[in-house]
Parts: C-alpha cells; structure tokens; sequence
C-alpha cells in the first residue's frame, strides 16, 4: 500500500481539484481530507456519512465566580496573560488566550477553576462513488489541527489495511504549517502542486525544504502552467536544480470551475478534454513510483 500526499505551498493552487480528477482514475483507494481548517474535497465526493466522532482539541479553564476568593493567585502565575478581573472585580478566564496548561487549576486554593474539555471539532468517515473518505471538520479559531490530521490519517490507515486497498491518498492543506508537517510524516510519496505565479513559486521552494528534510521521493505538477509561461520556466528550472521530477503540467482550463460548479471531477465532467491525457499522464507516473 502506497501513501500519497498531495500539498501545496499556498491556497488556490488547485489540489484538491487534481485530486478529485485522479478520483476518477485510480482504482482500490481510501482517500483522507487532510486539510482540517478548510476542508472541501467532500464537495465533489458527495458522501454519504458512515460514523461521527468528537474530536477534544485542547482544554479551557474556567472559574467558579462563586467559590473564587479573589485572591488572584490564577492571575499572578497565568504565563499567558489570559486571567484578569472583569468589570465586576471577579477574575475570568480569556479563552482566546488560555493555553489550557493547567496550572491556574493546580495553584488555585478555592478549588475554583476547572478545565472543559473542547469537543466542537469532529471526524467522520464518508462512503462515496470512489471509495472511503475519511473527513474532518474544525470550528472556526479552534487549535491542534496537527493532531486532528494524525487522527484521520490513523484512520485511514486502519481503513485501507482492513480492504486491501492499493493506496491512500490524502489531500493535504496549504503551507508549511502544522497540519502540512502532520501530514508529510510517514507519507510514501508527495506530489507538490505548483501554480506559476511569484507567490506559487515562493511557496513551492519552503514547501519543498519541508519535505526534503522528511527524505520522501516527491513529484511535482504545475497547474495552470500556461497563465504565465516566463515563471512556468523558472518553476521547472527549480524542479530541475531540486531534482524533483515533472509529473505534468495541466493547463489552464475553465471547465475545471464548471465541473466543480457541477459537483463533478474534471474526468467525469469532461472525459474527452484533452486536459484528461495529461491528468491520466499524471497518475500513471504516481504509479510508476508506487514502489
């Protein structure tokens, strides 16, 4: 079984679209949404829900107004700044500030302060026309997306070894950050996504440090490379230094936004689009690499 994961350095560069369009090709795949703060492969899949389950992304603590003293002992040891007096003059946690540590719980006397536990994020898994898709959901300003994407991606794991599946291909999130790293580690093979632009480009160098330290064979595609061909050139003169090979280079295609309008991949809105030759192009060198 092959692990790939398809990233981008920056948002809109079009991943999910190609692998929503690859969707169409492979075949005996469990697929993982592992862009958690945003996630919108499910969009095209149109899934049918399987299983719901709570995901606690870090704890908060709260304070018992009536048992507190006052004292504000939470308040002088908070490292974070997060527990001040309100207009009342009773002390009250800042829950945008609170890192859930623990330690005004642990110091408070009165035995006021209590952490809750924050369950607005959750995980599901998703029968679809392609197979399983394993899918989570973060609410807005909510923290450990890092951990959110070990969890699907476990999940996933656990799903394709059970079926005998040949892959499991994860949509990965934009950047450099936690929930890329999250989904960079263990993976089998990364397909870097790049659109000719100076900020794709920008991107695409820090995204590909990133995964040259993890010492993962990558492959790159530039999507929508004829919308500036002067950056497309230095795009591939990057890959060529890096000695990342080209997997494809897809043109720049209105049908593509039609097809998501439709809630269709490319290859099933379009299948004698000559853009098809190219993504076919695309999955047959990701399956020359499989081993």
């Amino acid at each position: 079984m092959k692990e790939l994961t398809i990233l981008s350095g920056k948002g809109g560069a079009g991943k999910t679209t190609i692998v929503a369009a690859l969707a169409s090709l492979a075949k005996n795949v469990v697929y993982c949404d592992n862009d958690v703060d945003a996630s919108d492969l499910h969009l095209i899949f149109k899934p049918e829900v399987k299983e719901m389950y709570p995901f606690d992304s870090g704890s908060k603590a709260v304070i018992d107004t009536k048992n507190c003293n006052n004292c504000g002992l939470c308040s002088d040891y908070c490292r974070f700044d997060a527990i001040h007096p309100n207009s009342s003059g009773h002390y009250e946690v800042n829950p945008f500030q609170c890192e859930g540590c623990r330690l005004c719980e642990r110091v408070c006397h009165a035995e006021s302060i209590t952490m809750i536990e924050n369950k607005n994020n959750h995980w599901f898994i998703f029968e679809t026309r392609f197979g399983t898709l394993v899918h989570a959901k973060m609410s807005p300003g909510e923290e450990n997306s890092g951990k959110l994407v070990t969890q699907v991606r476990r999940k996933a794991k656990e799903i394709a070894k059970s079926i005998n599946a040949d892959y499991i291909i994860n949509d990965g999130p934009p950047g450099i950050g936690c929930s890329a790293i999250a989904s960079i580690t263990g993976s089998g093979l990364i397909l870097l996504v790049i659109e000719p632009t100076l900020s794709g480009l920008h991107d695409a160098v820090r995204l590909a440090e990133l995964v040259d330290s993890f010492k993962i064979p990558v492959l790159a595609v530039i999507n929508k490379f004829d919308i500036n061909l002067e950056i497309t050139v230095q795009v591939e003169k990057f890959l060529a230094e890096r000695e990342i090979p080209l997997a494809g280079k897809i043109p720049y295609n209105t049908k593509m936004v039609e097809s998501i309008v439709k809630g269709k991949t490319f290859i099933e809105f379009a299948p004698d689009d000559k853009t098809c030759k190219e993504l076919e192009l695309v999955w047959e060198r990701i399956s020359l690499n499989r081993n």
